[in-house]
């Protein structure tokens, strides 16, 4: 009988990641689907949700009972994950095949997060930029209100968190990011990567906009009447960030939304 982990739409799957989940090794399942249109997206084969899944989750199934003993756990990534109703399904079966879980989210759908909470052990969240210029880099209206609610869930469930943040420098300038820092240790935010957006895996007029910012004075990032728009999924690995006055960059090589 299928259960409703069968019903995922899976884009992809790393079988073997050392960078997904800090200190750990693991498969990482990309769901489909997301609701934003980040500026800076990388993989925008990933945003649309009437897209089909390319991997059965038995093939997941398959690949954690060779692995017994060999990886830490599994990370469902994105796309957003927690779009799906089949998510907390797949999570529980991991956790009983003895396996960590880890989550990448942007904090979409807080109620959807509030559910499978009990069931993550480490959740890697993609904090965008200031509430005020949220839409700037979602190009949804709603999106800081749902993701400040997602983050304040994820901090009050004592849950391992980090939360990143993709610096797009055709949005966020210095002292936005300053300010966004200042913000999250008031929360109560302990580890905060920043990340380089990099222009590979980009649509080709965002990355024309990005690469005029970085040569200087030009055209400001494509926008709609929603705001910039871009595919949503994940932004690629980092390019090692310059360091800003005031501002601690960290530099990973862990995918981002």
């Amino acid at each position: 009988m299928a259960r409703p982990a069968d019903t995922l739409q899976i884009a992809g799957l790393t079988p073997l990641s050392t960078c997904d989940w800090p200190g750990r090794l693991v498969a990482t399942v990309f769901l489909q689907g997301c609701p934003w249109r980040c500026t800076y997206c990388h993989n925008p084969d990933l945003i649309d949700p009437r897209t089909a899944g390319v991997v059965a989750w038995s093939a997941i199934r398959g690949l954690l009972a060779r692995r017994s003993g060999l990886l830490d756990g599994v990370v469902f990534s994105g796309g957003e994950p927690t779009r799906q109703a089949g998510l907390a399904d797949a999570m529980t079966e991991v956790r009983t095949a003895g396996f960590a879980v880890g989550l990448h989210t942007g904090g979409a759908y807080p109620g959807r997060l509030a559910a499978i909470l009990p069931l993550v052990d480490w959740i890697g969240f993609d904090v965008k930029a200031p509430a005020d210029l949220y839409r700037a880099v979602t190009g949804v209206g709603s999106s800081a209100q749902r993701a400040s609610a997602s983050l304040r869930l994820v901090l009050d469930s004592g849950v391992d968190v980090q939360v990143r943040t993709t610096v797009d420098p055709t949005v966020l300038d210095d002292d936005d990011v300053a300010r966004l820092g200042a913000t999250l240790r008031d929360l109560g935010v302990r580890d905060h990567v920043l990340q380089e957006v990099r222009p590979e895996g980009t649509r080709s007029d965002y990355a024309a906009a990005l690469t005029a910012h970085r040569s200087g004075p030009g055209p400001a990032a494509p926008t709609t009447a929603a705001g910039p728009a871009a595919p949503t999924a994940a932004a690629g690995p980092a390019t090692p960030p310059v360091p800003h006055a005031g501002i601690a960059w960290h530099v990973d090589e862990t995918p981002r939304r």
